[in-house]
């Protein structure tokens, strides 16, 4: 067994437990058996799902062993969000979204060797229980004084909105998910963001009503935020998913390689399995030289190789390099230029025009003049190949997959034009 707790603390995964002195001990003389619970909320977990799915990991591997509970009966329903009601879906859509969130948990957990890890489902213990025996059964060791003081709770409580019976009730049934584990598996640890703090001690207290002399804990990892207060795990176009139909895996990369300086260190210890003395120095490099971005592309290529594997990385790589004159465009395939493309400046025609009327119609240039400028002054490209007359044409041969031109204006400006039959 490692210092687990020491560990989480200097990554900045610890943000408050029940009784950390007890939880040391029993995860000092484990192996524990723990939880963290993800609803199907969603076709597919994000980014911000990752460090709870991470922290299950760094459990496993310092010996205790995970269950990991995919909600089918609390996706239903939906933890309440401070702003509004959630739209509920239905059973056949949570089913189809309880099984593709299980796909994705699975590769981070080992389910072979004494600390195994198990995949749950709550509808195994909640489809065959009717509202008489869960108001009776559970209902009744629950006050609604202290559900009311639960932040998410308190503030619909306040708005125009309210909160339905529904979404109020969300908390029993994640703490009657607790009851069930430990009874069912003898499991001790709830682990989960900070956010969930009401939800993770609603399942101790109501363990101690009916289990006395249980000995059960909550570990809470704190919330992600940007540095400028932005929420973690959004990019400009939304949530950045693992699912690579969702967010291709050249965005997923970006994502990361874009990641704010005053944040990258932060990030890297929370999400890289990096040594303490790895991330040191790409500390130090961050702090020395941070135009290099080393930390940056360090965690992107860690994590793109995690999530997507390292076939996919070394795609996305390549494709990095080659848009900016350090590879053959020619050489990616189709599915890596398109999903690099549509993060450029982007402008469809159905007929080839001059590079001049190219780089005004992609914003690259602000006028015809300027981009005539641009030629003449040799910092025009067309799939890094230099552009050396005013009036020339790109060729349909030079078309990358018979649909793509990659435009460049000096290092590092680009925009692509895709030529179509329909250019709207």
């Amino acid at each position: 067994m490692t210092d687990i707790v020491d560990d989480l603390k200097w990554r900045g995964l610890f943000a408050q437990s029940t009784d950390e002195d007890a939880l040391r001990k029993v995860l000092a003389d484990g192996p524990v058996t723990f939880y963290c619970g993800f609803d199907p909320t969603a076709a597919s977990l994000h980014v911000g799902h990752l460090v709870q799915v991470l922290t299950v990991r760094r459990l496993q591997q310092a010996g205790h062993r995970p269950l990991a509970l995919v909600g089918g009966a609390t996706g239903q329903i939906g933890d309440p969000r401070p702003t509004a009601e959630r739209t509920l879906n239905d059973p056949e859509t949570i089913a189809l979204w309880v099984s593709r969130l299980r796909s994705q948990i699975e590769p981070y957990l080992t389910f072979e060797g004494p600390n195994a890890a198990t995949m749950v489902n709550n509808l195994d213990w909640t489809a065959g229980l009717s509202a008489i025996e869960f108001l009776r059964d559970i209902g009744k060791h629950f006050r609604v004084n202290k559900m009311l003081t639960k932040d998410s709770v308190a503030r619909r409580l306040e708005s125009d909105q309210g909160i339905s019976y529904t979404e109020f009730s969300y908390q029993l049934l994640q703490g009657m998910d607790f009851l069930e584990l430990y009874r069912r598996y003898g499991c001790v640890l709830q682990q989960g963001g900070s956010d969930q703090w009401g939800n993770l001690t609603a399942g101790i207290d109501l363990i101690h009503r009916l289990e006395p002399g249980a000995h059960v804990h909550a570990l809470a990892t704190p919330l992600m935020v940007k540095a400028d207060g932005t929420k973690f795990g959004k990019s400009e176009s939304g949530a950045v998913w693992l699912d690579p139909e969702l967010t291709t895996p050249y965005a997923f990369y970006q994502f990361w390689l874009n990641v704010d300086d005053r944040d990258i260190n932060r990030y890297a210890r929370i999400l890289s399995f990096k040594s303490r003395e790895e991330l040191a120095e790409l500390e130090r490099l961050t702090e020395e030289r941070p135009q290099a971005r080393a930390a940056q592309r360090a965690l992107a290529e860690e994590l793109t190789t995690l999530v997507h594997g390292a076939g996919e990385c070394a795609a996305v790589i390549a494709a990095s390099k080659a848009l900016f004159g350090q590879g053959e465009l020619a050489d990616l395939d189709a599915a890596t230029l398109t999903a690099a493309l549509s993060e450029l400046p982007r402008v469809r025609v159905t007929e080839l025009e001059t590079v001049v009327d190219l780089l005004a119609s992609t914003g690259l240039v602000a006028s015809k003049s300027a981009a005539r400028r641009t030629v003449k002054e040799g910092g025009a490209y067309v799939n890094n190949a230099k552009v050396a007359a005013e009036d020339a044409v790109p060729d349909a041969a030079d078309l990358l997959h018979g649909r793509w031109l990659v435009l460049r204006r000096g290092k590092k400006n680009l925009a692509a034009v895709e030529v179509t039959a329909d250019a709207g």
